[in-house]
C-alpha cells in the first residue's frame, strides 16, 4: 500500500475521530439496535434498519481510518529543511499576477484539506503547480476556472 502523507495535526484529527467512533459512536449504535430489537418484528422496523445502516457506516469508517493511519507518513512541517522550496507541509504566500490578490495556503494531505482555513490538498491543481518551486517563481495553475499565474512571495515551514 502506498504511503499517505499527513501533517502531525492531520494525523491527530484522524486518531481523534477513530477514538470517538470506537468509544462513543459504536456503543451508541449497538444500544440503538438493542432497543429496536426489543420493539418486536424486525421485518417492518425502520429504527432497526436505520441503526444497522449506521452501524455499517461506522464500522466501514473505522476500517478506513485504521488503514489510513497504518499507511500514514506523518510529516512535521516545522522540522522540514527544504531549502526554501515548496514541499508537502509548507505554507506558501502567493500573489495572483493578474489581480494582485494575495493568499496563504498550507499544502496538506487529502483528508485534512479545508480551503476556508487555507489548507489545500497535495493533489489539488494549485498544490501540484507549486511543488518544487521557491520564492520568486511563478506557478501556472490550470484550474476549472481557467489558467492563473501565482507568484510565490514566500515559503514557510510552520
Amino acid at each position: 500500500m502506498a504511503t499517505i502523507p499527513l501533517t502531525r495535526r492531520g494525523a491527530e484529527l484522524l486518531k481523534s475521530e477513530l477514538h470517538r467512533l470506537k468509544s462513543v459512536e459504536r456503543h451508541a449504535v449497538i444500544q440503538a439496535i438493542s432497543e429496536a430489537r426489543a420493539q418486536g418484528d424486525l421485518s417492518e422496523n425502520a429504527e432497526y434498519e436505520a441503526a444497522k445502516d449506521k452501524q455499517g457506516f461506522i464500522e466501514g469508517r473505522i476500517k478506513e481510518l485504521e488503514s489510513k493511519l497504518a499507511a500514514a507518513q506523518v510529516i512535521d512541517p516545522s522540522a522540514l529543511d527544504a531549502g526554501g522550496k515548496v514541499v508537502f507541509g509548507a505554507t506558501v504566500d502567493l500573489e495572483d499576477q493578474s489581480s494582485g490578490t494575495q493568499a496563504r495556503y498550507q499544502i496538506v494531505g487529502d483528508d485534512e484539506a479545508d480551503l476556508k482555513q487555507g489548507l489545500i490538498s497535495i493533489s489539488s491543481p494549485i498544490a501540484r503547480a507549486l511543488i518544487g518551486k521557491e520564492a520568486g517563481d511563478v506557478a501556472e495553475v490550470v484550474a476549472p476556472g481557467g489558467v492563473r499565474h501565482w507568484e510565490i512571495v514566500d515559503v514557510h515551514y510552520l
